[in-house]
């Protein structure tokens, strides 16, 4: 099994979400996180006041998958999270172990 962690614009939510239905994702769990990468932050003007956002608001979706269904995955978040513009974001693959469903007990695939 995979997990799949994918740091993405906030207004890339919906996209995203429609793109992983589509290929039969039935669950995720979506932070509001905050970060930045090359982007750097910015500086903003707010009532003449010039000030540095370091952090950019960004959200975080994570989602537990077969290996086989791991590169639909990653391929569906890539195509429906891509701008073209700096601060797209990220994805990360990473393998999971085993996975433990705490109301039945079940175990391994059949607990996703």
């Amino acid at each position: 099994m995979k997990k799949i962690e994918a740091i993405i614009k906030p207004f890339k939510l919906d996209e995203v979400k429609d793109a992983l239905n589509e290929i039969g994702i039935q669950g995720m769990t979506v932070t509001e996180v905050k970060g930045f990468g090359r982007q750097k932050g910015h500086t903003e003007l707010y009532r003449g006041a010039e000030y540095v956002v370091d952090f950019i608001p960004k959200i975080k979706i994570e989602v537990v998958t077969s290996d086989a269904l791991a590169q639909k995955v990653v391929s569906a978040i890539e195509k429906s999270a891509k701008t073209g513009k700096i601060g797209d974001g990220k994805i990360f693959v990473y393998t999971i172990e085993d996975v433990i469903r705490i109301r039945t007990g079940e175990r391994g695939e059949s607990a996703v």
